[in-house]
């Protein structure tokens, strides 16, 4: 029987990218350029005054694509702003962005490099 072990991975944040539908597959692009290795798109449906009144009066549609970007600690800047510009958060109503800490991840890690990263530690 092999004996399994948990790699836990604590050097990590979440970033968050809540966009107007059919901008998911630039931000990903943009963040995978930027040395994300992947990310997780899901759907949503907002609510609130800005989708009656919009933002300086620019109808917000409801539909939403959230972007979850797991991301090493020391690429989190460098992915952050990739995004910001790729999803043009800088014009009104297009979207929000966030950075949580994650205290711990796990998920597969070959062996090799487990090892390779627990002789740098």
């Amino acid at each position: 029987m092999s004996k399994r072990n948990i790699v836990v991975l604590t050097d990590v944040a979440l970033i968050t990218c809540i966009i107007q539908k059919g901008s998911a597959d630039t931000i990903v692009k943009a963040a995978q350029d930027a040395g994300a290795q992947g990310a997780t798109v899901f759907y949503a449906r907002g609510s609130g005054v800005r989708e009656r009144l919009g933002v300086f009066g620019i109808a917000v549609e409801v539909e939403k694509e959230i972007i979850n970007i797991v991301v090493a600690t020391d690429q989190i800047d460098r992915i952050f702003e990739k995004i910001y510009l790729a999803g043009n958060l800088d014009t009104p109503g297009m979207g929000f962005m966030y950075v949580t800490p994650l205290e711990k991840a796990a998920t597969y890690i070959p062996a090799e490099i487990a090892d390779k990263l627990a002789t740098e530690a």
